[in-house]
């Protein structure tokens, strides 16, 4: 990001409608795939400038269009709301083609908010499950047809054993005798995934990567305040959004943590969660209560097969810093599937008797 100076950041910003002045730029840098920079006037920050990573998100007007309508839902006093910028045009984003093609938007920044990669905070946790049911709560007046797949089949288990077979035919003796427990975990629990019936579940417009670095929080008073980076915001499962908050709140570890003894599943963050959950109105079907607690397993083994297939394609799509890491993410990522496995009794137990179903037809 070193590539954008502050003249040219400004010179970007000119083209919105916020007030003419010279702003100070502040990379951040906790996000992989955009260019996100927080907007500084004197010191304080009012906005954040993001480029958007077309190359990831080639659908750009329909990525836009899915945030720009999920703004007009997520109005609540509940819920503090985000504001896109418009362009002097009209428009919610900015093309540019001067050199390097490029897509940019400005939103709103929330002063006073924070972020956490993990928690052992069970009022953390409570808030993480209350401001998650709340999203797709106010997201249910939402059409579901009007959203675009951003990134098409992001979820999807078949495509994802499909990718991970070819990558394990084609990958050298020496990757898969290095990779073999991963492989053989892999195997098992494809098997175990594979009766899950997601067909009878209803559609929803969901985040699709509720981790839990993607909630603001107030940082004088813990309150959850909104999600972020909706960049993923399109069709899908209730349990997307539960199996991808759970891998990152109830484990305590870092996500890519190599000391896998460190790998938690806290029961006491799940039950806050859960809680967190079951604080707003209810809005799952009884189907959907019933398929909960496979989310928790299903998430974490999806982002560890991807990262497994990546490992045996040769490192190809995530970035990695030793020739080995995609395997440990995957290693990482799969002890806490079986930790999740571990404790299913427990976790649909638990869901059954803090979440009400309704009957959504």
């Amino acid at each position: 990001m070193n590539k954008y100076t502050d003249q040219t950041l400004n010179t970007l910003l000119s083209n919105f409608s916020i007030e003419e002045k010279n702003y100070n730029f502040k990379p951040l840098t906790d996000g992989f795939i955009n260019d996100t920079f927080l907007v500084l006037a004197d010191n304080v920050p009012l906005y954040v400038l993001q480029r958007i990573n077309h190359n990831v998100f080639d659908n750009v007007a329909g990525l836009m269009n899915n945030v720009r309508d999920a703004f007009e839902h997520l109005i609540d006093t509940d819920y503090q709301d985000i504001t896109l910028v418009k362009t002097h045009n009209g428009l919610s984003y900015l093309s540019t083609k001067n050199g390097e093609k490029a897509y940019w938007r400005v939103m709103t920044y929330i002063n006073g908010s924070t972020a956490y990669n993990t928690t052992e905070n069970a009022k953390i946790a409570f808030e993480a499950g209350k401001i998650i049911s709340k999203f797709n709560i106010l997201l249910q007046k939402a059409n579901v047809d009007d959203y675009v797949d951003t990134i098409p089949r992001f979820h999807d288990l078949s495509l994802r054993k499909n990718q991970f077979e070819e990558a394990l035919e084609k990958s050298t003796p020496e990757k898969r005798n290095t990779a073999e427990s991963a492989i053989l975990f892999a195997h098992k629990v494809l098997a175990q995934l594979s009766h899950i019936e997601l067909s009878e579940l209803p559609i929803r417009v969901c985040h699709n990567d509720t981790k839990l670095n993607n909630i603001l929080f107030s940082k004088e008073t813990e309150k959850a305040l909104c999600l972020i980076d909706l960049d993923t915001l399109m069709r899908g499962y209730f349990l997307y959004d539960f199996g991808d908050a759970i891998r990152t709140i109830v484990n305590t570890a870092p996500e890519d943590e190599k000391n896998h003894d460190k790998i938690t599943f806290n029961k006491g963050l799940l039950d806050a969660f859960i809680d967190g959950l079951s604080a707003n109105e209810p809005f799952l079907s009884k189907k959907e209560v019933e398929t909960l607690a496979w989310g928790a397993v299903l998430m974490p083994f999806l982002h560890g097969i991807r990262a497994l297939t990546d490992y045996l394609n040769g490192n190809i799509y995530y970035k990695v810093a030793y020739e080995n890491q995609n395997l440990d993410r995957s290693s990482s990522l799969f002890a806490f599937t079986q930790k999740a496995l571990d404790n299913f009794t427990y976790m649909k137990n638990t869901i059954s008797e803090k979440l009400i179903p309704v009957d959504i037809g």
